[in-house]
């Protein structure tokens, strides 16, 4: 059975899980609703910089080395950064840009029997193997929506 994830938002956070999904064996799919990464970095004006050094936002396995010299850098060079770690990572092919997710709904056992699981099932996996997720989303250019 293949093990899909999806991941919703093409920020710091949605990229960190993206890559370790991968890195975990599983097939990530991100969906973002803009047309690039870096969430709302790429809603800030050119001068709005970090507000805490790059020392405590930074991948640690991908460091800011040439991308900012200063102490706190502006959006450009954060949004830079984040795509220079997609590239460096691969993870382009795994995000849906255009697409933002307008529904997620859980599919499978009744609410009463999901109120007696005891961390995830007991068992460390989440939801057993019954249900599935059935995602909705619309493309941002053309306003279909895909169930």
């Amino acid at each position: 059975m293949e093990k899909r994830v999806a991941i919703i938002g093409a920020g710091t956070s949605g990229l960190l899980a993206c890559k370790y999904t991968l890195e975990k064996g599983f097939n990530p799919i991100v969906f973002e609703a803009e047309e690039g990464v870096g969430g709302l970095w790429r809603h800030t004006i050119e001068f709005t910089k970090l507000q805490t050094t790059i020392s405590t936002y930074q991948f640690s396995d991908f460091l800011w080395h040439s991308f900012a010299k200063e102490e706190s850098p502006n959006s450009q060079q954060v949004l830079h950064y984040l795509n220079s770690y997609v590239q460096r990572f691969s993870l382009f092919p795994y995000i849906k840009f255009n697409t933002k997710v307008m529904e997620v709904e859980y599919v499978g056992e009744s609410s009463e029997e999901m109120e007696t699981w005891e961390l995830w099932g007991g068992n460390g996996r989440p939801f057993f193997s019954k249900g599935t997720w059935h995602i909705a989303v619309q493309d941002t250019k053309t306003f279909s929506i895909e169930k």
